[in-house]
């Protein structure tokens, strides 16, 4: 058949041109199919003209073949298209077409140009294990319905700027051989790109993801550009292989960032926004930054052999351009501050946190914690700081940094007072036995940054992990005890002062009571004349101080039992006469008084040394 010319032309019924071959070109243009048009296992040799083509039936045109240009452009199918492998080795020509049924190219080979730039597909799009062999255009398009591109094939540019999905869009297992483009397109459902190969370049720049967006198990074998990209649900990039990405974001999502059991391969900085991030067992094998805003980090397991930072960004994140990332999907959000969740399971010799909170974080279970690097202003919980009459005496917690595992174990105790935090959703309780070494792990940290009153902090936790653990000796436990209720563990000066005057008032009252003799001993000399003259010799001797009788309780004896009790805590003697009680009560001041005051003065200076 020659060139075949149905221009304008009207089918009011079936049109059927199975197996036919046009040897020139097929013209059909502003043609009208009121019934089924069917060109299955059709081939066209020449051109194929079907631009601004009405089929209100089915358009069958499955397995056939285009030799030449397929012209399509702003044809309208009233009800399903069918173009199953099909064979387009010209330019395939679909913008601006209208498919108001379902639009079906699954196992269509292009093989040079695929322009369906403008083109709606008000029904379901289906290009599942569709080939690409050149550019793919699907820029501007509209996906009113499911768009299927499962296990599609771009071996050229696929373009799907400013595109819109108004239904689910379906990637998975789809191969992009070279740059990948869905600059400014807009996801209203969830967005599947699971499992989905990006040789080339992968461009999300601007994009919008009101649904769920998935890929995992994706593999981004150039860059991952996703700069000023929104999700305004849950990012699942779990499992996914970034090879060379340098810079992931910066982005911001509503949800969860999920990165768990993803790779990165080469040096990266990740910029995020986002209410949580998730980094269960993610693998970097360079350096790396991360630096976020608004988020809780869950960095469980996470595995890494160089220096890696996690820090909080103080000001919106910038953009390439120099313009600020907009947070509005984030207004509802309680605050910029950066969360760390845990860091069980990680070897923290790498690790640098930089003005992040940690009072929720999970340590148990840290490698080489010592080691951590904090800097900036890394917040702790503290503990209640109120007094609680739980029972006589009443309780009060001394204001310090507290894990949040100690927060844990102790509202886990009977008889727990308000105040500390129940343990998180799932998370495994630790002990005083797995804190203590925590805790002292942490104390060198603080040490090694010399942050000496936060070391301090550290260094009692560890002494209260150790007074409550089950397998040191009783003995043991008791000496920690009397080291903790008389000075705080030798921090807590004010304890040890009240103490110390506790133990002066005692001693004065003692002395005053007992201590101090009734009368002033008054000296006799006694001694033999010889007869007829020569040496004499005298014996001086004093008169035992006699304890007190009358009223004890004078001005008089208040002021030498004070000059008594105030030497006794320089270890100095008043050579005071003191009845034989007195003289215990003076050698028992002597003794404790001036370990009391070291104590304190230890206490004060823990705390304001460097």
């Amino acid at each position: 058949m020659g060139n075949a010319v149905c221009n304008w032309a009207t089918f009011e019924g079936d049109a059927w041109f199975e197996s036919t071959t046009f040897e020139g070109d097929a013209w059909f243009g502003s043609a009208t199919f009121k019934n089924e048009a069917r060109f299955e296992s059709v081939t066209f040799e020449g051109d194929a003209w079907f631009g601004s083509v009405t089929f209100e039936g089915d358009a069958w045109f499955g397995a056939a073949t285009f030799k030449n240009d397929a012209r399509f452009g702003a044809a309208t199918f009233k009800n399903e298209a069918w173009f199953g492998a099909a064979t387009f080795e010209g330019g395939a020509w679909f913008g601006a077409a209208t498919f108001e049924g379902g639009a079906w190219f699954g196992a269509a080979t292009f093989k040079s140009r695929a322009e369906f730039g403008s083109a709606t597909f008000k029904s379901g799009a289906r290009f599942a294990s569709a080939t690409f062999k050149n550019e793919a255009r699907f820029e501007s398009s509209t996906f009113e319905g499911d768009a299927g591109f499962r296990s599609a094939t771009f071996e050229g540019r696929a373009q799907f700027e400013s595109a819109t999905f108004e239904s689910r869009a379906q990637f998975e297992s789809a191969t992009f051989k070279k740059r990948a483009q869905f600059e400014s397109a807009t996801f209203k459902k969830r967005a599947q790109f699971a499992s989905v190969t990006f040789e080339g370049t992968a461009v999300f720049v601007s994009a919008t993801f009101k649904g769920t967006a998935v890929f995992g198990g994706a593999t981004f074998e150039g860059r991952a550009a996703f700069e000023s990209a929104t999700f305004e649900d849950d990012a699942y990039f779990n499992s996914t292989n970034f090879a060379t990405a340098d810079r992931f974001g910066p982005l911001v999502c509503a949800g969860r960032i999920v990165l768990s059991g993803s790779a990165f391969g080469g040096p990266v900085t990740l910029l995020f926004a986002a209410c949580r991030l998730e980094c269960r067992r993610t693998r970097w094998s360079a350096t790396a930054e991360i630096r976020l805003r608004y988020a809780t980090v869950d960095f469980a397991h996470a595995v890494f052999e160089y220096p890696l930072t996690i820090a909080s960004a103080l000001d919106p994140l910038v953009l390439t351009d120099g313009s600020e990332l907009a947070e509005t999907v984030l207004a509802d959000a309680p605050g910029p501050d950066v969360r760390v969740a845990s860091l069980r399971g990680v070897d923290a010799a790498h690790l640098v946190l930089a003005d992040v909170d940690l009072s929720g974080c999970l340590f148990t279970g840290t490698v080489h914690l010592d080691e951590l690097r904090l800097e900036g202003a890394c917040t702790f919980d503290t503990a209640p700081s109120s007094v609680h009459w739980r029972r006589w005496p009443p309780v009060r917690f001394t204001d310090r940094r507290v894990l949040a595992e100690e927060h844990h174990w102790r509202a886990s105790q009977p008889g727990a007072v308000q105040g500390w935090n129940v343990a998180v959703l799932g998370a495994e309780r630790a002990g005083p036995l797995q804190l203590a070494p925590v805790y002292r792990a942490l104390r060198k940290a603080f040490e090694d940054g010399k942050h000496e009153p936060g070391a301090a902090d550290f260094y009692y936790g560890e002494m209260e992990m150790r007074r409550h653990t089950g397998d040191i000796p009783r003995s043991e436990r008791g000496l920690l005890t009397a080291y903790w209720a008389l000075s705080g563990y030798g921090l807590r000066a004010s304890r040890a002062l009240a103490w110390l005057g506790t133990g002066m008032l005692l001693t004065i009252v003692l002395l005053m009571a007992f201590g101090l003799a009734q009368d002033t001993p008054n000296q006799t000399a006694t001694g033999t004349v010889p007869a007829g003259g020569g040496k004499v010799t005298f014996e001086i001797d004093k008169d035992d101080p006699q304890n007190p009788t009358g009223d004890r309780f004078t001005g008089e004896r208040f002021e030498k039992a004070l000059n008594v009790t105030l030497n006794s805590v320089v270890f100095r003697s008043t050579g005071q006469d003191l009845t034989t009680a007195g003289t215990y009560i003076e050698m028992t001041s002597r003794l404790t008084e001036p370990v009391l005051l070291g104590l304190a003065v230890l206490a004060v200076r823990n705390r304001v040394k460097r």
